[in-house]
């Protein structure tokens, strides 16, 4: 058996925890949490989705983005439509004002990503990045 600390997921646990200090401050700044941040940033960059599309890529389990999806909706920041070709299916979206606040928090975000490059460097980021696709890979 493998000592605790050269656990993969601990490690992966680890990265993650460590990776967030960065960017905590400035999702704190906003108002968001980590789930609520990635459902704003998905949604901008894809600007319709269904809700089980969008748990998967956020990888948020459905019961938290309901959760989420409800206040988003109570706070203004997201349109909830039936899908034209299945009324089962509801595409959400960002109102104009989640996607001002995106816009303007972003910049801080892409700065805490740009102070990791800076501490790891460019090229050991692609690597990770590689080798974490990888692993997300196994899955398939």
């Amino acid at each position: 058996m493998k000592r605790l600390e050269d656990s993969l997921t601990l490690q992966l646990l680890r990265a993650r925890e460590s990776s967030m200090t960065f960017f905590r401050p400035v999702l704190q700044k906003a108002g968001f949490t980590e789930q609520q941040w990635r459902v704003l940033r998905v949604l901008n960059d894809h600007e319709e989705l269904e809700a089980k599309q969008l748990a998967h890529l956020c990888c948020i389990l459905s019961p938290s983005l309901t959760r989420i999806i409800t206040r988003f909706e109570e706070d203004g920041f997201l349109i909830r439509k039936k899908s034209p070709t299945d009324q089962r299916i509801s595409l959400l979206s960002l109102t104009p004002m989640a996607n001002k606040v995106v816009k303007e928090f972003r910049p801080e975000v892409d700065a805490a990503y740009q102070r990791i490059i800076e501490k790891l460097g460019e090229d050991k980021l692609k690597e990770l990045s590689r080798l974490l696709s990888d692993i997300i890979d196994l899955e398939s």
